[in-house]
């Protein structure tokens, strides 16, 4: 164990590369300060958006000062494509960039070996190891759900819809989204994002939550609230929870009412993204619902 990268890791987050069959892929790491060298830490992947990269998945989540406050690891992997600021992942129907040619990323044996490699540097919890992302980074989120739960405990996406057909998980996974009703890149009812780069018929909402309340066995009828609204910004939230039967597992879907493509308590980088509500935090929700939630036991 690097006990003086845990010293210093809040000043200096550290990027590492790993060789997944032959391709190197990187990831970068951000340790809370003051944590114990040997405490096993809660871990969050956070997948950037199509067209990005780590660090740009920094400044647009606001994840790091959150997790110094609750104490937990975000990791930022980094996507693949033809520049190291245009990077995407192959979640399915999108968002590879690669020539036709070029064959798709793995994505998934890439994730665990990174888990593989975070957990021989860092005492990970790996019971307590968590994905989120942002549009593309999302739908690679649903992708961990369901071709990795063994050790995904639970996936939050934000304004990213499955980029799959359906799925067939190993287990139930606990599953979080928010999604606003102005996202013109992933429009919440399907079809092309009038504003997106790519010509991708994404998945609606609908429809990604339905395979999922399959696969949770979420049959009973949702609960519905709506939240105040605490700042007139154009926006307003409601959320509806899908419970599970005895042996499921929990969705969440927060609906931002005129929300665009954005994550939601953060000012979005560019204005052409659309509003983001200031009546919602989308850290300490997702953080929320993540601590409710470990692997189970084997």
């Amino acid at each position: 164990m690097n006990k003086d990268f845990m010293h210093n890791s809040h000043e200096n987050d550290t990027l590492y590369t790993i060789d997944v069959d032959g391709t190197e892929r990187s990831y970068l790491v951000h340790v809370p300060s003051g944590v114990s060298a040997s405490e096993p830490l809660p871990v969050v992947l956070a997948f950037h958006g199509g067209r990005s990269n780590a660090e740009g998945m920094v400044r647009f989540c606001g994840l790091n000062p959150f997790a110094d406050e609750a104490g937990f690891v975000v990791v930022y992997p980094n996507g693949t494509g033809p520049q190291p600021h245009l990077l995407s992942w192959d979640a399915g129907i999108c968002c590879n960039d690669h020539p036709p040619d070029h064959p798709p990323a793995d994505e998934i044996g890439f994730v665990a070996a990174m888990l593989d490699d975070l957990s021989a540097r860092l005492p990970v919890d790996v019971s307590r190891v968590y994905a989120t992302g942002m549009s593309n980074g999302g739908m690679l989120s649903y992708r961990l759900a369901a071709e990795l739960s063994e050790r995904i405990a639970a996936i939050a996406s934000i304004g990213g819809t499955m980029g799959t057909e359906c799925c067939s998980p190993a287990r139930p996974v606990p599953i979080l989204h928010m999604h606003g009703t102005e996202d013109y890149f992933v429009p919440l009812e399907g079809g092309r994002g009038k504003r997106s780069p790519s010509r991708t018929e994404f998945f609606s909402v609908a429809h990604t939550l339905d395979c999922w309340k399959a696969a949770n066995r979420c049959d009973a009828a949702p609960l519905r609230t709506e939240f105040p609204v605490l700042v007139d910004d154009g926006t307003s939230v409601w959320r509806e929870v899908f419970p599970p039967g005895d042996t499921g597992a929990v969705i969440e879907l927060y609906t931002i009412e005129g929300g665009g493509h954005t994550w939601p308590g953060q000012k979005p980088p560019l204005l052409f993204l659309g509003k983001s509500t200031k009546n919602l935090d989308a850290n300490a929700v997702l953080w929320k619902f993540f601590e409710k939630h470990r692997l189970p036991e084997a």
